[in-house]
């Protein structure tokens, strides 16, 4: 990736998520990990100024984030990753693998790093943002992880692919994502034909709203097709999606 801004909400695909009710009298509960406690002051100021966010508690490294997020049961973890002791990757992994957490993880960087993008999916993160990203854009990144869609746009996508192209997959040894390998034959997936038009074009990096758009279909519609394909390959998210058809030769 290059440029400042490589990873820009604006461009983000959203995973199929349910709706959880929040707003004014359901806020988004927020947990903040930074190490830098000026930063976590202003994270919390742009995020407190939302009357559909709370942020309801704040931790400087990652083992403090991870019995944060199990003593408060927030909807959110924003997560940086240069953190003293355990960092905000591993922080993540703990995280998502406790099955009695359920926050998302967005997680926060200076860095416009691949490495640090790909090792956040990796561990289970449902976003990542820049740092230098608009405050606007950060209120709806939170809102959208707590939505339970991931935050995945073309640039992210593409960051995905190329990983996926030189083998530098998960420390199992698999794909970047965790992908499940097919055999190469769209027939043998068990999608419906516009399943697999979903499918291309959710690895081309397509949001819901664009492939209803394209497919001429409605956004719920979409959502259920993206869903289904999940489902029936035996995908966690979108990242593995695009690696799945990366891999079976799906991609246009």
């Amino acid at each position: 990736m290059s440029g400042a801004d490589a990873v820009r909400f604006d461009d983000a695909t959203e995973a199929d998520g349910p709706d959880r009710g929040f707003g004014p009298d359901r806020p988004v509960r927020v947990v903040l990990a930074d190490d830098q406690a000026l930063l976590r002051a202003g994270l919390a100021t742009i995020l407190g100024a939302q009357p559909d966010l709370e942020v309801v508690g704040q931790a400087g490294d990652g083992a403090e984030a991870v019995e944060l997020a199990r003593a408060l049961r927030p909807d959110v973890v924003c997560m940086d990753v240069q953190m003293p002791g355990v960092d905000g990757l591993e922080a993540t992994r703990r995280i998502t693998a406790d099955p009695d957490i359920t926050a998302g993880v967005l997680v926060l960087t200076t860095f416009n790093r691949d490495d640090y993008l790909l090792e956040s999916l990796q561990a289970g993160a449902a976003g990542f943002l820049l740092k230098n990203s608009r405050p606007e854009q950060l209120a709806d990144a939170v809102r959208a992880v707590a939505a339970g869609d991931a935050l995945l746009s073309p640039e992210v996508t593409r960051a995905v692919i190329a990983r996926a192209v030189v083998g530098q997959g998960s420390a199992s040894g698999g794909s970047p994502a965790g992908a499940a390998r097919g055999t190469g034959d769209p027939s043998a997936t068990g999608l419906t034909e516009r399943e697999l038009e979903v499918l291309r074009l959710v690895a081309r990096g397509l949001s819901n709203d664009e492939i209803a758009a394209e497919l001429v279909l409605g956004r719920a519609t979409v959502k259920t097709h993206v869903s289904n394909v999940l489902t029936k390959l035996g995908l966690r998210d979108r990242v593995q999606a695009v690696v799945y058809a990366f891999e079976n030769g799906l991609t246009d």
